[in-house]
């Protein structure tokens, strides 16, 4: 399996499962599945996925065969949990869920603070809590300090936030974990990343799929291009978006429970896609985003 060397030294496979809206009874036997069957070396969790006891009783029993040092684990610190009297009871939450004695990587899942017992204002909104991203950061550095982390990072950050973050750090962060998908391509955001020795992880990397409410003017499955490219490569139009993912320098991680369709997003490493069809489908980016929780916070996250 291809990996990507962080900036805090370890190296991370450039393929995960995902694990955001697999199903209670489902995504265990998934996590197994790709661990025991499928040779995944990279699983990505969040507390608020609210499946991480399920995910760490499957660890429990398949750690009792593959060594946990040879898997890479991720999970993200929620929104409620800014308050640095937080973090850690929250890591160590996750930890105990997870039957974990370390994370890999941990996340703050979004740059945004939220009231800790997640209490609404008159029209229903989620209450912002007052607590900087500094103020977070260095209770996340604090854990790696205690070793219950190996490196840290964000998810849903974009330059500015970045850039800010980077004017306090003491520990540089590793990764930000963003949507990313032909639709939507963010390769500016990319590019600064990389420039600063920091890792990129594309979520929902095949359009969300899966997602059976979304309506888009065409889904990244209906691309002709896409279509055509599989055609020529012999391989499923899935295969081809995550070896796009991995050819742009990021690292993807598909959500699936399906057996078979876990072991067919592995199965991306015995092709490449040339540099024109590389940009037949960056040319499909219409920075279309997927995931847009601020309506629902009452706050326009990516205004």
């Amino acid at each position: 399996m291809q990996k990507i060397k962080l900036n805090s030294g370890y190296e991370i496979p450039v393929l995960g499962l995902g694990t955001w809206q697999a199903e209670p009874h489902v995504v265990g036997n998934a996590v197994e599945v790709a661990l025991t069957q499928a040779n995944y070396r990279h699983i990505d969790c969040a507390a608020i996925y609210g499946n991480e006891q399920e995910i760490g009783a499957v660890f429990s029993k398949v750690f009792k065969s593959i060594k946990r040092e040879e898997v890479f684990i991720t999970s993200k610190l929620w929104n409620t949990n800014h308050r640095p009297d937080h973090v850690e009871e929250a890591c160590r939450k996750t930890l105990a869920d997870l039957q974990l004695d370390y994370l890999d990587l941990y996340l703050m899942h979004w740059g945004i603070a939220q009231d800790h017992d997640s209490k609404k204002d008159k029209d229903g909104k989620l209450l912002i809590d007052k607590v900087s991203t500094q103020t977070t950061w260095r209770a996340m550095e604090g854990l790696v300090k205690k070793g219950l982390v190996l490196s840290i990072g964000v998810a849903n950050f974009n330059a500015v936030q970045i850039l800010d973050l980077l004017s306090y750090a003491d520990i540089k962060p590793a990764m930000d974990q963003i949507e990313l998908h032909p639709h939507n391509a963010q390769p500016a955001l990319i590019d600064y990343l990389h420039k600063n020795d920091i890792a990129v992880t594309a979520y929902s990397p095949l359009g969300r799929q899966g997602v059976k409410d979304i309506t888009t003017e065409k889904r990244l499955f209906d691309e002709e291009v896409v279509k055509s490219i599989a055609q020529t490569h012999k391989k499923s139009i899935g295969q081809v978006l995550l070896r796009w993912a991995i050819q742009r320098g990021t690292i993807a991680i598909p959500k699936s429970t399906s057996p078979d369709r876990i072991k067919e997003n592995i199965d991306i490493f015995d092709f490449e896609l040339t540099t024109d069809e590389m940009g037949q489908i960056n040319a499909l980016n219409k920075n279309l985003r997927l995931v847009d929780p601020g309506e629902s916070w009452g706050f326009p996250y990516f205004a």
